[in-house]
């Protein structure tokens, strides 16, 4: 039941300590996740209403079924992004089809998580290269902020990319609304101040530095209600300045809808793009969070939650979710053991629901466009590419094409840019593993790499490192090496292939050494192997290449060297 339901885990032996310290984490990240899910319902082009329907059964779904004790899942900003451009594809917003598109792209996205984790293919993760997902959450935030902007501004705009969204403002800033203009800066100021300024103000007033922090994540609340106020007080509508309006009160209904094919034709491939990067930034902040309080964060199992949590937000009239960076670090920071501060948190949440919805009549877009950008600056790091470019120039100009493509051409593109990018950026490094020639550390039974070390070496015998399993991607580079070695060195007699790093031989790669034995053997040059492991000696030997190589194998580099050395013979052809 443990590894089906991991919540049954934590449950055993639960304290009233726990509860105590659950509660308090729900309470406050039920604070900040109200105006959160607002604002991103706004981003995703939703009803507000939507946004609080997406964090009540999800949270439960995933405090069940989900790995991590301290992962808070709901509406996220990159989420809630890719989800306004794929139904920007599909269906005009403010209209019922858009929401219902909503709805399946949470229920594909949940299914096609739950079969991935049922086919314990939590794996394929490690294939999407790191410093590209950062570009494209970089270059998303961007996006974000630019397009919250007209929100800011009281104006109409529209795009799906930096150059469309720029035009769209340019256009329309002869139309700014002042009120809404100051409204939305105040807040955007306030909410930075509250970042820095705030915290140093709570600690003069006794706060601890941790629980100032804390009571800070409320500002974006302290936002909501001052706006509220004066655009009730000041009749600000009739000014111009564009509200929420009317929330329906009360909890979701549950139910599974009807969806035509040809609708999931066209949002099966969007609902994949948001659950790869939706579940990438989730067991990132999971693994991060629970390696803090070494705790596991099972991979397959997250796939699992989060394909729940996902299906739940569908059945519940939801959009797609995930694990959120900053509502997980809140939770955690606020002492929360346990999902149960989760499933306290959609208690709360659907109370907001019941009781709170008309007093939100009166909330200002401004005030929510504000939150959005103020949370999403954020996710902007820049410092990405300064970080690569001087670690790996190939990986500085995938994060590169990955932001530059996002940004002129849309999030669905630089999605798709940054899989390709990792995906190349895998099959370059396995093509071309590195490869060294080495030599004996003399007074030592170690061997390096000739170009670093002082080292021994004599011509007629070139050992050669792979510091790589040999698969179809890179046999032939190793082929080339060798022959272009060989050709260079007349002198040769023995090539001894140093396999200590060697996990795995594939078919293709067989193949190659094969080839590679007949060639140095026509030439008069035996091939060798040493440090050879154990499975990889037990299918080199099913294969019967044992019985057909021109040299030996030999147990150690070191064994091969001294008995090759004095050997100037070679193979008889």
């Amino acid at each position: 039941m443990a590894r089906v339901v991991p919540a049954v885990t934590w449950l055993r032996g639960y304290s009233l300590a726990s509860l105590h310290r659950d509660l308090l984490a729900a309470v406050i990240v039920t604070i900040m996740l109200i105006p959160q899910s607002l604002a991103y319902a706004l981003l995703a082009g939703l009803p507000a209403e939507v946004g609080l329907y997406a964090s009540i059964a999800p949270l439960v779904a995933y405090a069940l079924f989900g790995s991590s004790r301290t992962l808070s899942v709901g509406p996220v900003a990159v989420a809630s992004l890719m989800s306004a451009a794929a139904l920007g594809q599909v269906a005009a917003q403010g209209t019922a089809d858009y929401l219902s598109a909503a709805v399946l792209l949470a229920i594909l996205s949940g299914l096609f998580l739950l079969l991935l984790g049922i086919l314990r293919l939590g794996f394929l993760a490690n294939f999407l290269s790191h410093p590209v997902i950062s570009g494209f959450i970089t270059a998303s935030g961007i996006l974000i902020a630019f397009s919250q902007l007209k929100h800011l501004m009281g104006i109409s705009a529209h795009g799906d990319n930096l150059p469309e969204l720029l035009h769209s403002m340019y256009a329309g800033l002869g139309n700014i609304n002042l009120y809404t203009l100051l409204l939305g800066a105040g807040v955007v100021g306030f909410l930075f101040w509250s970042r820095r300024g705030a915290v140093a103000l709570l600690q003069r007033c006794s706060l601890s530095r941790n629980a100032a922090a804390l009571v800070v994540k409320a500002a974006p609340v302290v936002g909501v209600i001052v706006t509220v106020l004066l655009a009730s007080g000041f009749d600000l509508e009739s000014r111009g300045v564009k509200l929420v309006g009317e929330i329906p009160s009360g909890l979701p209904s549950f139910a599974w809808p009807s969806f035509s094919l040809a609708l999931i034709q066209q949002l099966w491939m969007p609902a994949v793009m948001i659950s790869i990067i939706g579940y990438v930034e989730s067991i990132s902040v999971g693994k991060t969070l629970g390696a803090k309080r070494r705790q596991k964060v099972d991979m397959n199992q997250e796939l699992i939650g989060l394909g729940a949590a996902n299906m739940a937000s569908g059945v519940s009239g939801g959009f797609p979710v995930t694990g959120g960076f900053s509502r997980s670090v809140v939770n955690f920071d606020a002492g929360a053991e346990t999902q149960l501060a989760s499933i306290f948190t959609a208690i709360g949440i659907a109370l907001a629901a019941i009781f709170l919805t008309p007093f939100l009549y009166y909330l200002p877009k401004a005030t929510l466009a504000a939150t959005i950008i103020v949370a999403v600056l954020s996710l902007v790091d820049f410092s990405i590419l300064q970080k690569t470019w001087r670690f790996s120039p190939s990986d500085f100009f995938a994060v590169l094409v990955t932001i530059v493509v996002t940004l002129l051409f849309g999030v669905e593109a630089g999605v798709s840019c940054g899989v390709v990018a990792s995906i190349v950026l895998f099959l370059y490094r396995t093509s071309k593993p590195h490869i060294a020639e080495v030599g004996l550390v003399e007074g030592t039974e170690h061997f390096r790499n000739i170009k670093r070390h002082a080292v021994l070496t004599v011509p007629q015998v070139l050992t050669i490192r792979v510091d790589e399993s040999l698969m179809f991607s890179n046999a032939a580079f190793l082929e080339e090496r060798i022959y272009a070695d060989v050709a260079s060195n007349p002198e040769i007699r023995h090539v001894i292939l140093m396999c200590s790093a060697v996990n795995e031989i594939d078919w293709s790669a067989l193949e190659t050494l094969e080839s590679i034995n007949v060639q140095l053997a026509e030439g008069g040059v035996c091939l060798h192997l040493s440090e050879v492991k154990g499975p990889v000696m037990d299918s080199l030997q099913r294969s019967g290449f044992l019985n057909e190589i021109s040299g030996k194998i030999f147990f150690t580099q070191y064994q091969a060297f001294s008995e090759l050395r004095h050997n100037s013979t070679g193979c008889s052809t």
